[in-house]
């Protein structure tokens, strides 16, 4: 029953959202992925805007109502945590051990401070955070929220994970061509400088100094 559920919705995004948005590659489209026009910020933008402007106000066809309209008349209040360290706990939803160093904690190669760490160097925390924005962390000391770090190299900006693997993979590619090309450079100035070794059973050339000195030899 859920797995048709899910089915029904995922194909009223695929037609009503995702077939209009540029770079749209539906199955059998070759090079799928060689097609996509969007990041996966404005994908998201994307679907954001479909659910909250166009989804949520069309009339349910077995309400006879606009989700958003049913929701409203419900009266229906969420309960809030009490504070926005417990909000973190359940939308920060990956997690990962780390220690506090001196210099602070260190993730994806980056560096995260803040002045309460420093009263927790040595010891083991975890950490949560938002793979799609990687400028903070939330950072728990023993299942307890300890403090928030910001990474200076990112603050003010907006870095997902994915754009930090990408540019490492790049990064990667490129010093691999690099050392590549560097290689290859290499083994043709040694083609260049070997001196060919003579076929077997043929003795090997004789210096042009003692040629000369040779033929006057056999003479006498």
């Amino acid at each position: 029953m859920a797995a048709g559920k899910i089915e029904r919705i995922m194909d009223t995004v695929n037609t009503l959202c995702l077939s209009d948005l540029p770079g749209y590659a539906p199955r059998g489209t070759k090079d799928r992925a060689g097609q996509a026009r969007l990041s996966l910020a404005e994908l998201d933008h994307a679907l954001g805007a479909f659910f909250v402007g166009t989804y949520n106000q069309r009339e349910h066809g077995e309400t006879g109502h606009p989700p958003q309209a049913r929701w409203e008349a419900g009266a229906f209040l969420p309960h809030m945590p009490d504070a926005l360290e417990q909000l973190d706990l359940l939308l920060l939803t990956v997690a990962k051990p780390r220690k506090i160093h001196p210099d602070g904690i260190h993730f994806q190669s980056l560096r995260y401070l803040d002045p309460v760490l420093a009263a927790y160097v040595g010891e083991d925390v975890t950490i949560r955070y938002d793979p799609r924005h990687l400028a903070e962390i939330r950072v728990f000391h023993q299942d307890r929220y300890l403090t928030r770090a910001i990474c200076p190299q990112l603050a003010g900006t907006t870095v997902s994970l994915k754009d930090i693997a990408a540019a490492r993979n790049a990064r990667r590619r490129e010093l691999t061509g690099t050392l590549r090309q560097r290689t290859s450079v290499v083994d043709r100035l040694l083609a260049v400088h070997t001196t060919p070794e003579p076929l077997t059973g043929e003795p090997p050339p004789e210096p042009q100094e003692s040629r000369p000195r040779l033929r006057r030899y056999r003479e006498q």
